[in-house]
Formats: C-alpha cells, structure tokens, sequence
C-alpha cells in the first residue's frame, strides 16, 4: 500500500462573512491511496483557526501517515488522534479503496434512488446581499434556511422579523447560527428575542470552553440551543460524556472534519442518544471530495431533520461533484 497527499487551494466565489471574519480561500490536502492498481481518494479538511488540529506540524503529520499507510488501523487512529481532519481524510481515502469509482457508503442513496433534505444557508454581509440570499433560497424550494448572525444583530433581528411576517414556523423553519459572536448577558435577551419570532434553534450562542455559561443558558433556553464549536478538540470518550452531561444542549451539531471523522461522529451520536439529545451533520467547507463522502456517511444515519450539508458551489476552482440540487433535496448523480 502507498499514499501520497497534495495541498490546493479553494477560492470562494465571493468573500463569505461569518461572526470570525470574511473568508476569501479555503486550504485543504487531498490524499490518495493506491494498493494493487485500485486507487482510493480522501479530503484532509483541515480549517484554519477552527479546526483542533491548525498547527505547525500539521504537513508534518501527513507525511508521517503516507509513511506509516501500511501499520493497522487501530494504530494510525491513536496516532492520529490529535489530527481529527487527517484521520477524517484516512477514513475516506480507505473506504473509496475499497468501494471504488466515486463511492463511500454504498446505499440507496448513492443509486439515485433517495435523497437528503438539506437548509439553505445565508452568509453574512449587508441586509440587501442577506436578503438576495434568501430570495434565491425560497425561489428554489428551501423550507428550512440556517443565517449566520452574531455581527451586526439589530440588522439581523430586523431580517428574521420580516421573513416571520411572511411566513410563519410551519412554512418555514429558521436555524441560526452565532458561531459564538455573543456574551452570555446578550445571549440571554438574544434567545427571548429567538423565541418570539419561533427559530428552530441557535447553534453556539456564545464562545465555546465556557461549560458552565452555556449549561446555564441550556437550562433555562426559551429557543433550543445546539453545540458546534464546543465539540471540537474533545477527544476522550470520558470527556464527551462529561460536556454533554454538563451542559445538557438540546442538539448537538456534527462537523466530521473537525470531530474525528466518520468513527468520531459515530461515538457522538451514541452519546447524544443515550442522553435524549438530537442532533444533525454539517459540512464545514469541504471540496466535493470530502462532501460527497460527508453526504454519502449522512443517508446511512437516517436522521430526517433538514441536514446542513454544503452543495460546493461556494468555490470557483472545486473538483467535479458527484453531488446535485434539486430544490432543497440533495442527489447523488448515478
């Protein structure tokens, strides 16, 4: 068995905004596998200045794992365990060896024959670039729509309200998304103001690492709060158990890129479900290697909430998708 890796670069089409700033490019690595004449392909999506492993050795790393391809799996996890993305990349790269062509999670899915519902996502930027955005959205059949909000919230708050007026909670599911842009005194009139205006829920309202603010804010939420950031970096079992029955959230939200991959995401579910705690996948701006892999991972979980899986359009420079849209429903092209 041989691997190899190569970095790229992805552009965005146009500057994306969230609560940590404007984003202009997206660096990831690509690593390949080859083993009597088949080749199997995974994306490393590390994200700088998020992910738990945007550190110096990082390159280091991988090159370490194209040497060492051949030691057992068990092995190269624990090694890994501190490069959730690399680990993520390996996970792929192996399950394409194995299945070929451009295939993960073999199921319905990949046949053509089903489909996963997904949210239309709103970056951040001016009212009027917000708005286009969500125009374009319900032009195409989205009844659930996620918007980054932690700027500029007089603005934001403003935009909820009118989209509200149009269309009540049963036509139209809200999700935001803070990314941490509050403090917890905001957070608090911020979730009331949630809660009148019937969001679906808020994903990580105020910084993570802050357990006992956010389990407080947990307990007493008028709108359900989802984890995000808060997951990342936490590595033990005993630890994951400990956040969750600590601060009690009502979702959970699962990036496998940055929260050890397809066996990362696994434990988490369990986790999650043995507390009575929902939950839902993300991508975290993958190429289309790493989404198709993400969306193929995500039908076999059979969670039927809207699921926040990108669609690779954000880039101008993005390998060819196996993926396409049709409305709010995401296909896998046979």
């Amino acid at each position: 068995m041989e691997a190899n890796y190569f970095k790229y670069l992805l552009e965005f089409k146009r500057p994306s905004g969230t609560s940590r700033g404007v984003l202009l490019d997206k660096e990831t690595f690509i690593l390949e596998i080859s083993e009597n004449g088949k080749k199997g392909i995974g994306e490393c999506a590390i994200f700088r200045g998020l992910s738990f492993d945007d550190r110096p050795d990082y390159e280091e790393k991988l090159k370490w794992l194209c040497g060492n391809i051949d030691k057992n799996i068990s092995y190269l996890k624990e090694e890994l365990k501190e490069f959730p993305s690399i680990w993520f990349g390996y996970e792929q790269a192996i399950l394409n060896l194995k299945h070929g062509e451009n295939f993960y999670f073999p199921s319905e899915f990949t046949e053509g024959k089903a489909a996963i519902t997904i949210n239309g996502l709103i970056w951040m930027g001016d009212v009027g670039y917000m708005e286009e955005q969500i125009q374009d959205k319900l032009e195409k059949g989205f009844h659930c729509i996620k918007l980054k909000i932690g700027v500029d919230w007089n603005s934001e708050h403003v935009i909820l309200q009118k989209l509200r007026e149009k269309f009540s909670k049963d036509q139209l599911e809200l999700r935001v998304d803070a990314n941490g842009g509050f403090n917890k005194n905001e957070a608090e009139v911020v979730l009331n103001q949630l809660a009148d205006l019937g969001i679906h829920s808020i994903e990580q309202p105020i910084k993570a690492g802050n357990w006992k603010d956010m389990a407080e804010l947990c307990a007493k939420t008028p709108t359900p709060i989802a984890l995000d950031e808060e997951l990342i970096g936490i590595i033990d079992s005993s630890e994951k158990k400990k956040l969750l029955e600590t601060i009690q959230p009502q979702y959970i939200i699962l990036k496998p890129a940055l929260v050890g991959g397809f066996a990362g995401s696994d434990e988490w579910i369990s986790l999650a479900e043995q507390y009575h705690i929902d939950w839902w996948i993300t991508s975290a701006l993958e190429s289309n290697i790493g989404l198709n892999a993400i969306a193929q991972y995500t039908f076999t979980k059979k969670n039927p909430m809207p699921q926040g899986l990108g669609t690779g359009a954000l880039f101008i420079n993005n390998f060819e998708s196996d993926l396409e849209l049709r409305n709010e429903l995401l296909w896998f092209k046979t």
